[in-house]
């Protein structure tokens, strides 16, 4: 599952939204890991323990003081 962020034209013309790519869920038949993405879209494991549902990894998506997503 890849989480995109959205934004709306910089300079408020009516035109398109930018998208991007910010993280990834992977399930591997076990646990949930967290995925980023570096600047030529190749994805890195995040540095956190996997986990049994995503809820504990979107609280890490959530931090505004985590990196590399915000």
């Amino acid at each position: 599952m890849t989480i995109i962020e959205t934004r709306p034209p910089w300079d408020g013309s009516d035109g398109e939204w930018t998208r991007r790519p910010i993280a990834q869920l992977r399930y591997d038949r076990r646990r949930w890991r967290l995925w980023w993405p570096d600047r030529r879209n190749r994805w890195h494991a995040v540095d956190a323990p996997a986990a049994h549902s995503p809820d504990p990894l979107l609280e890490i998506l959530d931090d505004p003081t985590r990196a590399p997503f915000w």
